[in-house]
């Protein structure tokens, strides 16, 4: 008994032993298990938010669409062109017809054709069934022929803007502006590209051969139905899309010939910013931004085009291989894997391949002087403008209005304000005397970017976050991206055009933002202090 006692005694540590290291072991298993499922599931949120392509394995077989140019007739002195905006369908999937509204045809427009110093004439009509404007993004023109949710086209009627032409070239755009509606009208399918030609744009040695090797490329993402349906929902506030459209087409492919190119890039999208570049990261230069060119070409691989801005490049496929047009997740960290998270994607996502054919002419050169820029100095500002973007709802600054996203919903939160204030029809924010130059200062309170647009102006950035700028943003712009927590100085001059009566918009251009408050209205007038109760001056859009 007591030798038995003597072996038990000695057992039990054994055990004991035996039993901690069994625990040992399979405390290391399930940290070498747990382990591996983090690493395993942080490697697939990698590839998923920075790798993957949303849209990845295209077989770009469709030939690119190019819009029609239209010149206009003259009539009389002045050149006058006809648009007539009505709805249509398309087939962009195979199998399947989408409802859609366009200009001049069933989906998007022709791309218009101006030249400087020409007086033109633009009838609108509206075969819609409901009310739509036409605003010449970008151009400078009278407040009355701006075509913003002042100038009204009702359904079966016309509206004629008249004005000069009177400024450089530049690649704008044009698109409907009806407050409410400008999102849902233009993901329909209505907008188009204006070009303006000038003196010194015909003496560049630069491609001119219009869908040749100068091409027009549309960019749009949309969310299909489905029976085939363009859907319009909200995520995030806006409306964003995981199908790409290059010029209306899908899976598209641009054969070209092997030399110089020249792109003419639109993010005619309503929400979504790219990131563009090509898959084979062959570097091209930037020629020219939203109001016209540069001063000498810009070297780059990358390209940030932000809703409603514009931006020309020059590529070279003399080496005959093919590249695939893209765009990339490079928002940020933070911002996009909210983003992917979010519902909207990573941004990672095919555009259109280009195919380089022999070339049987030779290649245009890459000029080292391509424009002339004065920069406006800060000191020749008459008044400095704050415009806080996204910052508190101020009471009093406007009626609360549903953040919709089907026609005639809402979901009862408020919109983004500018200077904490929504956007109200008959409320003029700003008076601004003709012949000043304003600096106004752009800061993003938001968690989200957005794109401030100027209507009447081409403004320049004076500095970014106290940094002065470079590269691109020492071109023209009309349209500025501005992050969370950026803030961005920009110099305009206000010439030629004052009306005491019809204002002038700035707004996000994110549609949905502008569409559900994030827009102001101001006026250029030759003397602010005459000016009492402008309020009761505007007509009432009820």
């Amino acid at each position: 008994m007591e030798t038995d006692a003597r072996l038990s005694g000695a057992v039990r540590p054994q055990a004991a032993t035996r039993l901690r290291e069994d625990s040992h072991r399979q405390l290391r298993r399930a940290a070498t298990g747990l382990l591996t499922i983090v690493l395993l599931s942080g490697a697939t949120c990698y590839w998923l938010v920075f790798v993957r392509i949303t849209n990845g394995g295209l077989s770009f077989e469709n030939e690119l669409l190019i819009p029609d140019q239209i010149f206009g007739t003259v009539v009389e002195g002045r050149r006058q062109f006809r648009l007539t905006v009505a709805e249509g369908s398309r087939e962009f999937l195979p199998g399947k017809r989408t409802p859609t509204a366009g200009v001049n045809g069933p989906f998007l427009g022709p791309t218009v054709r101006l030249r400087r110093g020409e007086d033109v004439d633009l009838i609108v009509r509206n075969n819609l069934d409901e009310v739509t404007t036409m605003h010449w993004h970008g151009m400078h023109v009278p407040a009355r022929m701006d075509g913003t949710p002042h100038q009204k086209i009702r359904p079966g009627e016309a509206w004629m803007a008249s004005f000069q032409v009177d400024q450089q070239a530049a690649p704008l755009w044009y698109h409907p502006h009806p407050h409410g509606t400008t999102g849902r009208q233009v993901y329909r399918g209505v907008s188009g590209l204006m070009w303006i030609d000038d003196d010194n744009s015909d003496a560049l040695d630069l491609p001119k051969a219009y869908g040749v090797d100068d091409i027009p490329l549309v960019i749009q993402d949309r969310r299909f139905e489905e029976g085939g349906a363009f859907r319009f929902a909200l995520n995030q506030g806006a409306v964003y899309g995981n199908t790409m459209l290059i010029n209306g087409t899908w899976n598209p492919i641009l054969r070209v010939e092997s030399r110089r190119i020249r792109f003419r890039l639109l993010n005619g999208s309503n929400a979504r910013i790219y990131y563009i570049g090509f898959d084979d990261d062959r570097v091209f230069h930037q020629i020219a931004t939203d109001g016209g060119f540069l001063e000498t070409p810009l070297r780059t691989d990358r390209l940030i085009l932000a809703p409603g801005e514009r931006a020309e490049i020059l590529v070279d496929f003399s080496d005959g291989a093919e590249a695939v047009l893209r765009t990339y997740a490079e928002a940020g960290l933070l911002e996009t894997i909210g983003g992917f998270f979010g519902g909207i994607g990573n941004g990672n996502l095919q555009l259109l391949k280009i195919s380089p054919q022999p070339a049987v002419r030779p290649s245009h050169g890459l000029p080292e002087r391509l424009n002339s820029i004065s920069r406006i100095r800060a000191s020749d500002a008459a008044k400095t403008r704050p415009m806080v973007l996204a910052g508190p709802l101020q009471r009093g600054g406007g009626p609360l209005r549903g953040v919709r996203g089907r026609r005639g919903g809402g979901a009862g939160r408020p919109g983004l304000p500018i200077n904490g204030k929504l956007m109200d029809m008959s409320r003029i924010d700003e008076v601004v005397r003709l012949g000043d130059i304003e600096i106004w200062e752009v800061t993003n309170r938001g968690g989200q970017p957005h794109p401030f647009h100027v209507h009447l102006v081409q403004f320049q950035i004076l500095d970014r976050n106290g940094q002065p700028p470079s590269g691109a943003e020492l071109g023209w712009k009309d349209t500025v991206l501005v992050p969370p927590g950026d803030f961005v100085r920009i110099i305009m001059p206000f010439e030629r055009y004052a009306d005491p009566e019809i204002p002038y918009m700035y707004h996000c251009h994110i549609m949905e933002h502008e569409d559900n408050g994030m827009m102001g209205q101001f006026l250029v007038v030759e003397r602010p202090g005459h000016f009492v109760n402008l309020p009761e001056r505007l007509p009432s859009t009820s």
